[in-house]
């Protein structure tokens, strides 16, 4: 399911939760979101109020993350409403915020709306889990013995 975000929003709650999340900014955000996106391999557009910074170059290289500074003229609550209503398949859609505007917008369409909050929570639970990565056998990178060689050909009969 993609994933709308309204960035400052989702921002106030990670700054809320924890001194040690209080000086996390944008970019940080952005990158711990990424990982989240990538674990859990869907895809997220996160939608910021203001202009952002003039060199938004950090932003474009994420494989699952889309980012969006909603300019001087809009808010970004406007393009999050936009982007709902536009949608051809809304109740795909997660809209995370905890603007009752938001959510709203996304109930009359059948979307999944989750508050800031427990989009988080949910978030960080699944980023401090360790990685379920199996560690490969030595044996396959380097290879067997010259001794197990040997037990392996004895025990199939081959010389």
């Amino acid at each position: 399911m993609p994933y709308l975000i309204d960035g400052h929003n989702l921002l106030y709650a990670i700054r809320g939760s924890g001194e040690e999340f209080a000086g996390m900014d944008e970019a940080v955000m952005c990158s711990v979101m990424n990982e989240y996106f990538s674990r859990i391999r869907d895809n997220a557009f996160i939608i910021f109020d203001g202009t952002g910074p003039i060199d938004k170059s950090f932003y474009y290289g994420f494989a699952n993350l889309s980012v969006k500074f909603s300019g001087e003229d809009l808010e970004a609550d406007d393009i999050v409403i936009d982007e709902i209503n536009s949608d051809s398949a809304p109740r795909r859609l997660v809209v995370v915020s905890s603007d009752r505007k938001l959510r709203l917008a996304a109930s009359r369409r059948r979307a999944t709306s989750l508050a800031s909050e427990d989009f988080w929570r949910m978030a960080l639970t699944r980023l401090n889990r360790k990685s379920r990565k199996q560690t490969e056998p030595s044996e396959k990178r380097q290879g067997l013995t010259d001794a197990e060689t040997d037990d392996w050909m004895r025990i199939f009969g081959l010389k």
